[in-house]
């Protein structure tokens, strides 16, 4: 089991397969390494996915480092614990935000960044629904019966197969005989109630300091979390970045539909 030592003494989970371009898979705010299993196999690439501190296999740590600089710093001791000088980011939701970070504070670290599903700003709708859920067991008690309430509940996506839900379903939660348990620590929720009682930064530098390297951004087309509008903003100032918009999904995309994969291997190309 491939692990790593952050600077402050923690022990973190990652996994690293494929040969070519080291590419940074980073995972949405509860997520894990799993975020990227529907696309893996369609990336030529070597595919870095770490489990940030606190989530998936991963030592839970202080909850007041389950910050953005705290996991961008885990992102670069990941990269010098593997001896690499460069990688591009392929970042969701949580891990878009780190890129941008990076990308402010280590541009030379990084050889392209891919976005999916998340921008310089955050509609507060999608914040309601992050913040509703984070930290909170599932109701349901079983791995069938999530599967079950995601397929019906999500409205926002659509012709989504049972397997696949089954399949989320089961890389998000353990099954207890007390039920389904989130796998991530429970105090991000304290980490993130605390973070949105601060004033909301300005992300577009961040976001500007992408510039000359390789772009590519992929929204739900039924988004509760990164606007039309900013998206519109994004391309606005990077005419050159790739952008799709997947229809039928919501927050987030899987990576692996027909226009994903046609937005990112047009970003690999340009980092050829």
């Amino acid at each position: 089991m491939p692990r790593f030592t952050t600077p402050d003494g923690l022990s973190l989970h990652y996994t690293d397969t494929g040969n070519g371009l080291p590419v940074m898979a980073l995972a949405g705010l509860t997520r894990n390494g799993a975020d990227f299993d529907h696309v893996a196999p369609h990336l030529p690439v070597r595919l870095i996915r770490p489990d940030y501190r606190g989530r998936g296999q991963s030592d839970w740590a202080d909850p007041a480092t389950y910050t953005i600089a705290h996991e961008a710093a885990d992102v670069l001791a990941l990269m010098d614990h593997l001896g690499l000088d460069r990688a591009a980011v392929l970042g969701t939701s949580r891990g878009g935000l780190i890129a941008m970070l990076l990308a402010a504070t280590a541009k030379d670290r990084l050889i392209g960044v891919a976005l999916n599903d998340i921008g310089p700003e955050i509609a507060p709708a999608g914040l309601a629904v992050i913040k509703e859920y984070i930290g909170r067991n599932p109701p349901q008690k079983t791995y069938a019966a999530a599967a079950e309430a995601r397929a019906t509940l999500w409205t926002d996506f659509a012709q989504v197969p049972m397997d696949r839900w089954l399949a989320e379903v089961r890389a998000h939660y353990a099954q207890t005989p007390d039920g389904l348990v989130v796998r991530y620590d429970p105090r991000l929720r304290d980490a993130v109630l605390a973070a949105g009682a601060q004033p909301v930064p300005d992300l577009w530098p961040l976001f500007d300091a992408f510039q000359d390297l390789p772009l590519a951004l992929i929204r739900g087309a039924n988004s509760d979390l990164l606007t039309v509008q900013t998206a519109n903003e994004m391309a606005r100032r990077r005419p050159d970045m790739i952008r799709t918009d997947v229809p039928g999904r919501g927050h987030i995309p899987f990576l692996d539909e027909p226009q994903a994969l046609s937005a990112l291997h047009a970003w690999l190309e340009e980092m050829q």
